[in-house]
């Protein structure tokens, strides 16, 4: 069998679906691996990269008609759909429920679509597929950097001889895995952190990393 990691297309993304470090695993269990040209480049990995972990640097046109199986990150294109072949498998985040026409798409062309954010991640035997998790903790830790990067003022409590600044009021609106990163994150940066969810039982989530949890 041939697995095929696709180089991203949607605007914007930089991530690949597989790294050099883990393409071991494939190779072990007695699996081809081609990687499309500059697959890694947006992450900085060099083909050489990939290479040297025991790939096989082909052509775009060469990745969607040797392999069995497409790994990306984000949905395929429709220009990427109309190049599948039935048979073919796609794994990635592909948000059926958003993208309704795109799964209609993919199932014309008989291809078996794997969308790893529907997979539930309360179930034991699936949080070793869980992507959704560790793509949240990124967001929620990068949200926070990137709204520190906006405020005109400080996050922490400042004292100099100039007066004193206080520390930045933040509110957080979801306490989910990206909520609580992004409590823990502007906690970390010395702000005073608020915290809300229709959920009333992540109350003490939140209170464990040192928010405020707001009622209506």
């Amino acid at each position: 069998m041939k697995v095929g990691v696709a180089k991203e297309t949607a605007p914007g993304e930089r991530r690949v679906a597989l790294v050099p470090e883990v393409l071991g695993k494939l190779t072990a269990a007695g699996l081809d691996v081609l990687v499309e040209r500059d697959a890694g480049a947006g992450a900085a990995i060099p083909d050489e990269a990939y290479a040297d972990a025991g790939a096989t640097i082909v052509s775009t046109v060469d990745l969607y008609g040797q392999s069995d199986v497409v790994l990306r990150v984000q949905k395929p294109s429709e220009s990427e759909v109309s190049v599948l072949h039935p048979g073919q498998t796609v794994v990635g985040l592909l948000q059926p429920l958003l993208d309704p026409p795109l799964m209609q798409s993919l199932a014309k062309a008989g291809v078996t679509a794997i969308s790893l954010d529907a997979i539930p991640r309360t179930l034991s035997r699936a949080q070793t597929m869980d992507a959704l998790s560790s793509q949240a903790n990124v967001g929620g830790y990068k949200a926070v950097l990137i709204a520190a990067n906006a405020y005109p003022r400080y996050f922490p409590l400042l004292t100099t001889a100039a007066g004193t600044a206080k520390p930045a009021n933040v509110l957080i609106l979801g306490i989910g895995v990206a909520g609580l990163q992004a409590i823990a994150t502007a906690k970390r940066l010395g702000a005073v952190v608020h915290a809300y969810d229709v959920r009333p039982e992540t109350r003490e989530q939140a209170e464990s990393l040192g928010a405020k949890f707001v009622k209506l």
